[in-house]
């Protein structure tokens, strides 16, 4: 029960008694990340009257689904498309057959009545449509990561400055997770006193059969830091409520896929930012054991307790995903957070109307980018090569 004291002796009988039935029974049996956002997104229900347009261009992950679900939520009406690939704009089409198939970018981007760009392109290029959308007096949302480089990150910062429009990354760990939600809201009120640190474990499956050529070369996705990182110092800055921030080290390495040369597996980082500390591990070892692609896990050190979210599964008691446990002065307690409303797309709605930053602000979206990008860049490299 949501909130309800917390009896080991309980705990045990129902952890054996779940395990007896089958713990993992209506689960997928294969749950990939490439898929994850098409299969599990919270149903997205209109507005009577929409409140802004939006439109996509380029769909080459999965994710577009959860954004797209997100700002329907929040309003917004999904007018148009445009996707080089035709095998992915049939697929989209399935879920969102309301879409005008736009002839090209320009159409779009030239369409005065869209106020909001959404894409999930091939990493490489998303900061580039970002630009062109901001430019064109729209604002825009990117799958993460949002940028690859630097120098993109520069350009990027430059053109939104200029035009004062917004560039949001959906930090899909954090927005499209609602036990990580309500940890946020536990921390602001206090539950656990001041934050000192987080520690964030961000596995997943590789599925290699299921992944296209580019996602195994780094040029085009940045590195494992840039890529899955991103959303983990989106986490670290929010929790710790730090608005500067430091790596202290960082690593990465292909250590069991040499066939891709090109891709990295494992990266781990330590920061420090001016509200708490921070270590990061990104990988991607989740056996094919695991129901879900990726046992994924937050703990959020405080001066009078912790949080640990279990993001996707709990392993040893719950079925599904969104478990949240609170220990405190006060007492220990296990929170179902499967009812939890998802703010993100509303805010992000609300903001493109309004010209606030009630989502993400522009220097908290770029500063957890740019952490994740030198992070990769200064990376040293693991070989454990022992000959």
């Amino acid at each position: 029960m949501p909130g309800s004291n917390f009896n080991r002796r309980k705990f045990l009988k129902d952890a054996a008694t779940v395990t007896g039935m089958g713990l993992f029974a209506g689960l997928p049996g294969n749950i990939i990340a490439a898929n994850k956002y098409k299969e599990d997104q919270p149903a997205a229900t209109p507005f009577e009257e929409p409140r802004i347009k939006f439109s996509v261009i380029g769909i080459n992950h999965a994710h577009i689904y959860g954004q797209v679900n997100a700002v329907i939520r929040g309003g917004g009406q999904l007018v148009s498309l445009y996707a080089k690939e035709a095998d992915l704009v049939a697929e989209f089409l399935k879920k969102f057959p309301q879409v005008k198939v736009a002839n090209s970018e320009k159409e779009i981007l030239e369409d005065r009545s869209i106020q909001l760009i959404l894409s999930s392109a091939i990493p490489v290029d998303r900061a580039g449509i970002g630009i062109r959308a901001m430019q064109q007096g729209k604002d825009y949302m990117s799958d993460k990561p949002g940028i690859t480089t630097l120098e993109q990150l520069e350009e990027v910062r430059k053109v939104q400055k200029q035009t004062n429009r917004i560039y949001s990354i959906m930090y899909s760990e954090r927005f499209e997770n609602k036990a990580t939600v309500k940890a946020g809201e536990l921390v602001k009120e206090g539950a656990i006193g001041n934050v000192i640190q987080t520690v964030i474990m961000a596995p997943h499956r590789m599925s290699a059969k299921d992944r296209p050529q580019w996602f195994f070369d780094k040029k085009y996705f940045g590195g494992i830091i840039t890529d899955i990182g991103s959303h983990q110092f989106d986490q670290f800055l929010y929790f710790t409520n730090s608005d500067k921030a430091d790596i202290v080290t960082s690593q990465v390495g292909n250590v069991a896929h040499p066939q891709y040369p090109g891709f990295e597996d494992f990266g781990d980082i330590v920061l420090r930012g001016n509200g708490g500390t921070g270590y990061i591990r990104v990988d991607w070892f989740t056996p094919d054991g695991l129901k879900t692609w990726g046992d994924g896990r937050l703990t959020i050190l405080g001066t009078k307790g912790y949080i640990e979210v279990r993001k996707n599964i709990d392993i040893a008691v719950h079925p599904g995903g969104n478990h949240l446990y609170l220990v405190n002065d006060k007492d220990t307690q296990y929170i179902d957070c499967n009812n939890i409303e998802l703010p993100y797309g509303k805010q992000l709605v609300d903001d493109v109307i309004n010209r606030t930053e009630t989502a993400m602000t522009q220097h908290h979206c770029f500063l957890a980018t740019e952490l994740a990008l030198k992070a990769q860049q200064h990376a040293q490299k693991l070989n454990y090569n022992k000959a």
